[in-house]
């Protein structure tokens, strides 16, 4: 049986492409917690010419400002993961809270809620998130709060849609004749039951915080030099990529392996197969 086992409370997957995506994004995690331990240099001394390229005492050359790029891309995933982390999580902690509400108790609220979160989809993600990060000032504290608002429409209408479908189960209507209250229900019943199909749609909502906060470094509206952060990377060494290509490659070749391994991992974790 290659669906899923268990090793210990956490579920993981079994072969191929969940076992794929479990590797790539452990690797690259393991590089953004551990990294700094292993850089050579300091990620923000200067140690020789800008966009000096790939020799034996930096494997990856210079940047625009003569810094370590192996140094820098060392340091530089730690931000990625733990800014996209918590903005997901903030958002999955609101978004199913809402989403389980909507969808179990049907009343005018559910309404108001479902037909709020149709007007914030109708936004383009990174135009909603220039806005909302601009009103909220300078600093990542902002970034987050908007990543996390656009997150929220698709969480909520997932677990709502995923919470009606089990709302109408006949082991949730014999809970509810035992008498057990909403929160035992919910929690209980539907909530065990929806896990699955919400195990893919949160490494979906972290791929999205993943590629919504690189954009915005990348743009120069999050973290601000000296920082050491992937999306920021790319943008300041765009102009040196014909000199030393590895400036901005191994930082957009890490930002899309995470993302395409996250979401291998989420389709195994939700269907179960190879």
């Amino acid at each position: 049986m290659n669906r899923i086992r268990t090793l210990g409370c956490r579920w993981i997957p079994a072969a191929g492409s969940g076992k794929a995506g479990l590797v790539i994004v452990a690797g690259v995690i393991a590089i953004a917690l551990i990294g700094p331990l292993a850089s050579p240099d300091s990620p923000d001394a200067t140690v020789g010419l800008p966009y000096t390229p790939p020799s034996a005492a930096h494997w990856l050359g210079l940047d625009f400002l003569g810094r370590d790029v192996l140094s820098r891309v060392l340091h530089g995933g730690l931000t990625v993961v733990f800014y996209a982390g918590i903005s997901t999580v903030a958002a999955y902690v609101v978004g199913l809270l809402i989403g389980l509400f909507a969808g179990y108790r049907r009343t005018w609220l559910e309404t108001v809620l479902m037909r709020s979160t149709d007007v914030l989809l109708a936004f383009p993600a990174l135009v909603l998130l220039i806005l909302l990060s601009t009103a909220a000032g300078p600093g990542m504290t902002g970034i987050l709060i908007a990543t996390a608002i656009i997150q929220l429409p698709p969480i909520i209408r997932i677990v709502r849609s995923a919470t009606l479908e089990q709302s109408v189960r006949g082991y949730v209507e014999a809970a509810v004749a035992r008498g057990e209250s909403t929160l035992a229900v919910l929690r209980r019943e539907i909530l065990p039951n929806i896990a699955r199909p919400l195990s893919a749609d949160v490494g979906l909502r972290f791929s999205w915080s993943v590629l919504l906060i690189a954009s915005v470094n990348f743009l120069g509206l999050g973290l601000q030099a000296p920082a050491s952060d992937w999306g920021l990377m790319v943008s300041e060494n765009r102009g040196g990529i014909a000199a030393n290509p590895s400036v901005m490659l191994v930082p957009a070749a890490l930002l899309g392996a995470l993302t395409l391994g996250i979401n291998l991992l989420g389709d195994a974790l939700a269907g179960g197969k190879e």
